[in-house]
Order: C-alpha cells, then sequence, then structure tokens
C-alpha cells in the first residue's frame, strides 16, 4: 500500500527530527517555514516540498502533523483564510504533537468535524534524540478509526504509541505528566543546590539518594548537568516546562480543582524564566538555586 502524503509545521526542537524520519521512511512530505529556515532547508534537501500557507499545506495531503510551541500558536494556523481547517478536504486527518491546553483541542476538533476532517491530539513523550530515532512516547487521542488509520504511521516515529480516549485525553496525560516531570526536576535541581549549600558534594548527595526509593530517570537527568555538566541530556527549555505547568493550572483551574503541589514548581520556573534563563534547559535551573543560596 502506498504510504500518505504528509504536511508539516513546526520544525522547531521535537518537530524538525520527526520530519526527518519520516522522510527516511520515505514518506511524501510538504512542509511549511515558522519561524527559521534552517530546518526547512535540511527537509528540502532530503526531497520535501515546502508551501507558503497552512491552507495549501491541507489541500495537498492527507494527513496535516503539527508540532507547535503553544495553544495560541496551533489556533493561528488552524483558523482564519488561510488556515489549515480552510484547506481541508473531506477525510484529512489533523494530528496536534505539541502540548496544548485540552479545553482548546477540543474546540478544535469540533471546527474540524465540521469541515470533514478528523483532528487527533497526539503529545509527545522523550527527547529530540529519540524522536529522530523512531522511538517517541506518543499520547494520542480523538476518533478511534482515525487512530488506526493513522497508527502504522506514528508507529514510524513512536516506540510507544497510546490511544487515551476522546479528544483532549492526549492532552490531559501530557500535562499531568509534564507537572509530575518539571516537579520532580524542580525538587532534585533545589535538593542538589542545598546540600552544596550545606558542604554536601553534589555527586556525595546523588550517590545516596539515587541507591533509595528516590531514584528516578528524571533525577538522573538532572545529575547529567548538576554533576557532570552535560545539559543535552534533557533537552527542554525552561520556558517551554512554565508554559506547560502553567497550562497544568489552567486545565485544574477550569475543572474547578485545586491544584496544591504545582504551585512551587511554577514560582521556581516563573523565577528562571524571569531572571533570563528561559532558553537554558530544565536540568540547569541547579544553577538558578545556587545563585539563590549564594546570595
Amino acid at each position: 500500500m502506498s504510504k500518505p502524503k504528509i504536511g508539516f509545521m513546526g520544525l522547531g526542537l521535537m518537530g524538525a527530527p520527526m520530519c526527518q524520519r519520516l522522510l527516511d521512511q520515505g514518506y511524501d512530505m510538504s512542509v511549511l517555514a515558522n519561524r527559521t529556515r534552517v530546518q526547512i532547508d535540511a527537509a528540502l534537501a532530503r526531497g520535501a516540498t515546502e508551501v507558503s500557507s497552512a491552507r495549501e499545506l491541507a489541500e495537498t495531503v492527507d494527513i496535516v502533523m503539527m508540532c507547535m510551541d503553544t495553544s495560541n500558536s496551533v489556533e493561528n494556523r488552524m483558523r482564519g483564510p488561510e488556515g489549515v481547517i480552510a484547506g481541508l478536504t473531506p477525510g484529512t486527518i489533523v494530528i496536534d504533537f505539541g502540548t496544548s491546553l485540552p479545553e482548546s483541542t477540543r474546540a478544535l476538533a469540533e471546527e474540524v468535524a465540521t469541515a470533514g476532517g478528523v483532528y487527533l491530539d497526539a503529545p509527545l513523550g522523550r527527547t529530540p534524540a529519540h524522536a529522530a530515532d523512531g522511538l517517541l512516547n506518543i499520547m494520542c487521542a480523538g476518533d478511534q478509526a482515525a487512530f488506526a488509520q493513522v497508527k502504522p504511521v506514528l508507529d514510524d516515529l513512536g516506540e510507544n504509541v497510546f490511544h487515551l480516549g476522546a479528544s483532549g485525553a492526549g492532552h490531559t496525560v501530557k500535562l499531568i505528566n509534564n507537572f509530575f516531570g518539571m516537579t520532580t526536576a524542580m525538587a532534585m535541581g533545589e535538593a542538589f543546590a542545598m546540600g552544596e549549600a550545606a558542604g554536601v558534594a553534589r555527586d556525595t548527595l546523588y550517590e545516596v539518594m539515587s541507591q533509595g526509593p528516590l531514584n528516578s530517570a528524571m533525577m538522573g537527568l538532572v545529575k547529567s548537568y548538576a554533576v557532570d555538566g552535560d545539559a543535552t541530556q534533557l533537552e527542554f527549555a525552561l520556558k517551554n516546562a512554565k508554559k506547560d505547568v502553567g497550562y497544568y493550572t489552567t486545565m485544574a483551574d477550569a475543572m474547578g480543582n485545586l491544584t496544591v503541589m504545582s504551585t512551587g514548581t511554577k514560582q521556581a520556573l516563573g523565577i528562571a524564566v524571569a531572571q533570563g534563563h528561559g532558553d537554558k534547559m530544565v536540568s540547569q535551573a541547579v544553577d538558578m538555586f545556587a545563585d539563590m543560596y549564594r546570595n
């Protein structure tokens, strides 16, 4: 069977290796530039075709894929006379791989259905290195038949591909996942810095803590920078972490639920971004805590 034609927009830290992976797997690909040319030009060099608008992208493909930074960015690409929805043909499937607000996702799903298409939320877990190797975790939600249709494509991108239920469930799970992950990362960054301020070397603290029930992959990822000086093991910017935890609290508020544990995490990430560290990686938050304790 021939492979579906794919349109991809959002060739950033995660989207670029995903696009390259699909090109390497032999998919016919159209791409839309967003902020910079570097990744677009790399995709074109590997055989992709460039289009000039989201509408044009949707008009010519079977599957539209987005890996955008915010819900607002997704909505701007989806709506309007030059948006995806304006160019949809019946049966087109739209997949949002970014981390978006569930309420926004459900609203877009209804609009896409009215236009004859299907909208799936499929946020991602793991790192850009996993994306390049087709080893992502993909948390998909939405129409079951559409999921079954695109699953072979998702299997080319992910090692673990989940279907989590109705529209918005993927983004709900992703926000809970990132809230928990960033809370762990901020707590570990503070622990390293607090121990150091008290005269306990970071490697010593890690040696002790990692031998008990607190040991986790996230602890190791923070340690990779705090102890080893390598920030590339957790390629997730502090500004994006702040956005995701903010979305988590927005989701909780919309549900009428109080979120207690996210308060400290949100504050720590807010301080990091306010101090100009937003483009640094999450594991580098330990430097912010260390500076606080030295002052």
